[in-house]
Formats: C-alpha cells, structure tokens, sequence
C-alpha cells in the first residue's frame, strides 16, 4: 500500500465544514465519517480529517490554535493550471472564505489562497512542470 497523508484539522461546525468543502468539489469517505469527523478526499492517497473539537483534542493535549491570530499549517494543494487556481480560490470565496493575501506570480509558479470557514489556510497553486526538475 502506498503512504497515505491525513491532515487532521479542528473545525468549529463539521456539517458547515463539510458543505464549504462539497461546493469547491470535495468528495468525502463515508467509511470514515460520523457526527464527530469527516474524511475529506484530496486525492488517491491525500485526505483532511475534519474534526469536530472534542475529537480532535482527543488527540493532543495542547490547545487548538486560534487562527485568528495565529496560522498552525499552511496547507498546499497542487493543480494542473493557472485557470483551476484561481476557480477553486473563486469558488471559496463564493461559499464564505477569505482570501488573505495576493496571488502571488513567479512565473514558473502561481498560487492564491483562501483562510476556510474555521480560518484554516489552503494554498492553491499551479507549478510550470517544465520548471520542475527531474532528481
């Protein structure tokens, strides 16, 4: 089996959560999702545990950052095009998110973000594959 990555993000409302995340395309697994979590699917091996904060301080005994003030993990998703970049971070913004900051444009590289419903950062971006270089 391939490696597998959940981010695990804390959300204030999951049916909310899982609504914004449903309008931008999102699928979720229902295998893995209750009252108290969703299993959000990102791609064949990527997914985001939404967690309601009951479950997910049932995970850590630290505080749950307050992303009005502080940023816990800039999460970054990669697409196939400048176009979808910026459909994604429009379509966010259409369902209730923010957009911190500028696009940024390096030429090789362009990306937006969005703060979600619960001020968790997503990055957007799109990487000229001609600029990637093999290893």
């Amino acid at each position: 089996m391939p490696t597998q990555i959940f981010v695990n993000l804390p959300v204030r409302n999951l049916d909310k959560s899982m609504t914004f995340f449903k309008e931008l395309g999102f699928k979720f697994n229902k295998q893995f999702t209750d009252k108290t979590a969703a299993c959000m699917v990102i791609s064949d091996n990527i997914y985001s545990m939404l967690l309601t904060h009951a479950k997910f301080k049932s995970f850590t005994k630290k505080a749950i950052a307050d992303t009005k003030k502080s940023t816990e993990v800039l999460t970054a998703i990669s697409v196939d095009s400048r176009l979808k970049v910026n459909k994604l971070v429009e379509k966010a913004i259409a369902s209730g998110a923010k957009e911190p900051r500028e696009a940024q444009d390096y030429g090789y590289m362009f990306l937006r973000a969005f703060e979600d419903l619960d001020g968790h950062t997503w990055e957007i971006f799109w990487m000229d594959p001609k600029a990637v270089k093999a290893s």
